[in-house]
C-alpha cells in the first residue's frame, strides 16, 4: 500500500508492541499502543498477535473517536483518545499488563514513595485509578482523574497506562513503573518500607525537571543546575 498515511509511525507502533513483550512489561495481546498524528493518532489493532501484526493494519483514529480503514482499533482506544485530548504534551499512550504493577492494581490502592523513583511518574505516589469494565468510557474517566498531574497510573483489577512525548521514552517509563512495582511487592514481603516524606519528594519532583537532560538544557534547570560537575576543557581550565 504505498499510499499509506504515518507508515514510519504505523511500523513504529507494531515495533514497539513487540519490544514491550519482548522486555517482559506484557504478554500475548494484552495491552496496545498508540502514537499521535497531526490529526489524531494510530493505534494497534484489536486481537491480532504482535508477531503477525503489519504497519497495514494499524488504525488512524481522529480525535472524535472516528476510526479509518477494514481494521478495528483496541478496545482500549477511548483511553488512548481521552489522554490525547486532555494531555497535550502527551506523543505516545502505551497500556500494558505488567506482572507486578497488574497484581498491585489488585488491591486498588496507591502506591506510596518508597522509592525516590515514584516521582519519575510525575508525583509523589503512583495511583490507581477507580475500576471499571474495560473499553468503558466511565473507566477512561477514572483514568484521567487518576492522571492528573501524572504521566503514568494503575488500572484497577486490569493493569498500567502511561504517556510520554515519544513511543521510547513511553516505553522507558513503563518499564521504570514496572520495576518499581517490583521493588515494592519484595520490599512488603521483607517488612513495612519507609516512605519518604512530602519535603523530600518536593525536592526530587523538582530535580525531576531536568533528570535525563544534556548540554544547555541541563545546565539551565534550576536545582538539578547547582549539582553538576564543572566542565572543563582539555587544557584543564
Amino acid at each position: 500500500m504505498p499510499d499509506l498515511r504515518h507508515r514510519d509511525l504505523r511500523q513504529a507502533v507494531v515495533d514497539t508492541c513487540r519490544r514491550m513483550n519482548a522486555l517482559g512489561i506484557n504478554q500475548g495481546t494484552a495491552g496496545n499502543v498508540s502514537a499521535r498524528t497531526a490529526d489524531g493518532f494510530v493505534i494497534s489493532p484489536s486481537g491480532i498477535p504482535y508477531d503477525a501484526m503489519s504497519a497495514g493494519q494499524v488504525v488512524e483514529m481522529d480525535l472524535d473517536g472516528g476510526y479509518y480503514g477494514e481494521w478495528l482499533p483496541s478496545s482500549e482506544w477511548r483511553l488512548h483518545l481521552d489522554i490525547y485530548r486532555a494531555k497535550p504534551e502527551a506523543g505516545a499512550v502505551i497500556h500494558t499488563h505488567a506482572t507486578h504493577a497488574t497484581a498491585l492494581s489488585c488491591l486498588r490502592r496507591d502506591i506510596p514513595a518508597f522509592h525516590y523513583m515514584i516521582a519519575a511518574a510525575g508525583g509523589d505516589t503512583l495511583r490507581c485509578a477507580d475500576y471499571a469494565t474495560f473499553g468503558s468510557a466511565e473507566l477512561s474517566e477514572n483514568m484521567v482523574k487518576a492522571l492528573e498531574g501524572r504521566s503514568a497510573c494503575l488500572l484497577a483489577n486490569h493493569g498500567v497506562i502511561g504517556f510520554g512525548p515519544e513511543l521510547v521514552k513511553t516505553v522507558a517509563l513503563l518499564v521504570e513503573v514496572e520495576t518499581l512495582c517490583r521493588q515494592y511487592v519484595i520490599a512488603n514481603a521483607m517488612g513495612d518500607p519507609v516512605v519518604l516524606d512530602a519535603a523530600e519528594m518536593e525536592r526530587v519532583i523538582d530535580l525531576f525537571k531536568s533528570y535525563g537532560k544534556q548540554g544547555v538544557e541541563a545546565e539551565g534547570s534550576g536545582t538539578f543546575a547547582s549539582r553538576m560537575p564543572v566542565r572543563r576543557d582539555r587544557a584543564g581550565n
